[in-house]
């Protein structure tokens, strides 16, 4: 099944595409726990808890995706399991290694943003690519575009990154990015 699909039948209801997802994805999410100091059953309890999440999201209709639903369940999953680790920590007053976690983490955030840039058009994912990751300047930007000028390129830029700011907050809570 395709996840535009997949997402139509668990929208409507349907619990047998739930159950695809849950056959599909067990083994990579629960990886994310297993891999960050928790247990088989954590790790059960986390993936059950991302899926009831994705349900209600999508039953509610409020759910508009912009990246793979196994990239959206992914960081629920991640963001869930930090939440447990953060109150484990607490209670137990141990610090947990986190270095792993995080690196998770980061290479989560890094993945939703470039599934959003690809999404806002050729002009804009070349801009901000070529400035956030590249590291060019916009002199630089504006002559591989063939801009009339840096203050061309710079206007472009703004535009592009309000859109993408607005596409990341209309598509994803800061628990799901994991802020």
């Amino acid at each position: 099944m395709k996840d535009h699909e997949i997402l139509e039948r668990v929208s409507r209801g349907d619990e047998a595409a739930l159950d695809y997802l849950y056959k599909k994805y067990y083994k990579m999410m629960t990886r994310i726990v297993l891999n960050n100091s928790g247990t088989e059953d954590e790790a059960k309890d986390v993936f059950q808890d991302a899926l009831l999440v994705f349900w209600q999201k999508a039953i509610s209709g409020n759910l508009v995706l912009t990246s793979k639903i196994s990239t959206f369940i992914y960081s629920i999953c991640l963001n869930l399991w930090r939440k447990e680790l953060d109150r484990k920590s607490r209670n137990s007053g141990e610090m947990v290694e986190a270095s792993v976690f995080q690196d998770h983490e980061r290479q989560e955030k890094i993945k939703i943003i470039n599934d959003c840039i690809d999404q806002l058009g050729e002009t804009c994912r070349k801009i901000l690519t070529y400035h956030y990751f590249d590291g060019l300047s916009m002199q630089d930007i504006a002559e591989k575009l063939d801009f009339a000028n840096t203050d061309t390129a710079k206007t472009k830029k703004y535009k592009c990154k309000k859109k993408l700011d607005m596409m990341i907050k209309r598509n994803y809570t800061s628990s799901d990015f994991l802020d």
